[in-house]
């Protein structure tokens, strides 16, 4: 199957994850700029705090399309919202209203598969992917209407699954052929070429972009990504309810031990814009697993530059490797 066009032309085939609180407009421009879809979650624009998601769609189009303007050999990326498809997101149906309107490009649903939100997405033009963590979910995603997947593997940061990359990806590719994007541990270009070698159509990033400048992360937070590695990850639904991962150091920070953590109740999961959280859990900070592969903060463009220097090596290795055979 073809991709569809907002897919296509990318400099490498990577969407930059949508990162809660941290991903706007700064970091979604910069990604875009530099050949990746940028993505960001619509709840990050709060009204409260002067953050609308309308005016965010209309300076990063404006400023995407002065981008293009100057440089029409070498276009901006399209860019993608993520929308929480979940009960307790009160601000779903004005958001999607709002992004129908923009006609964004492309959509990342995650936790719900809603028809309604696709046929939204579809009004404007645009591809809708869904995120999942095994191939029931998949499944259902499609059924419903989504163009595409996510498929948030073992190693992704945030609320990621528990099954190996090459299992799930395996198990969605023997019945689906339409786009497919891999999402755990990909941290670099290696990654993303193994991505497309086990059937995916391309990586999908977003523990490294928190390590960049135009991250809107405290700094203590990119320092904690540059200076530790997989290992200093533990897996467990205790913040939000859904299983994710998350840096024992920022754990252990804030008074509790991350080799014993509780079980939470799934049902706790709230995305409702006044939702509270205990103050001890305010700077427990997520992570995938490719973390031992950033060791310095760095700008967008370098390491989409880093990345792109990596994929082209490795390809070039592999190639090397597949002429022994």
């Amino acid at each position: 199957m073809t991709l569809p066009k907002a897919l296509q032309g990318l400099r490498l085939p990577l969407i930059g994850a949508p990162l809660f609180i941290i991903s706007r407009p700064e970091l979604v421009i910069a990604q875009c700029k530099a050949g990746i879809v940028g993505c960001f979650p619509a709840l990050n624009a709060r009204e409260k705090d002067g953050q609308s998601l309308d005016e965010w769609l209309t300076r990063i189009r404006e400023e995407l399309d002065r981008h293009n303007q100057a440089n029409p050999d070498r276009p901006a990326a399209p860019f993608a919202v993520n929308q929480i498809v979940h009960r307790s997101n009160a601000r779903l149906e004005s958001d999607v209203e709002i992004c129908a309107r923009h006609e964004v490009p492309i959509w990342v649903t995650s936790l719900g598969a809603r028809p309604e939100v696709y046929d939204a997405a579809h009004s404007g033009g645009g591809v809708v992917l869904h995120d999942v963590i095994n191939n029931k979910f998949a499944k259902k995603a499609i059924e419903k209407g989504a163009d595409g997947l996510v498929a948030v593997a073992a190693g992704a940061g945030g609320h990621a699954g528990a099954q190996s990359p090459l299992a799930l990806i395996q198990e969605i590719r023997s019945w689906f052929d339409g786009p497919l994007y891999l999402s755990g541990a990909i941290a670099r270009g290696e990654s993303i070429l193994a991505a497309l070698a086990m059937g995916a159509d391309g990586g999908y990033a977003g523990t490294a972009f928190i390590a960049t400048e135009e991250a809107h992360a405290v700094e203590g937070y990119k320092r904690m990504i540059a200076e530790h590695s997989a290992e200093d990850i533990v897996y467990t639904n205790l913040f939000t309810g859904v299983h994710g991962n998350y840096l024992k150091p920022s754990i252990a920070a804030a008074g509790m031990d991350p080799e014993n953590l509780e079980f939470s109740d799934p049902s706790k999961m709230n995305f409702a814009e006044d939702r509270k959280k205990p103050k001890s859990w305010k700077e427990i900070w997520g992570s995938g697993q490719g973390i031992g592969a950033i060791d310095k903060v760095v700008s967008t463009a370098e390491l989409v530059d880093r990345f792109e220097r990596e994929f082209n090596e490795a390809r070039a290795r592999l190639n090397r490797k597949l002429e022994a055979y």
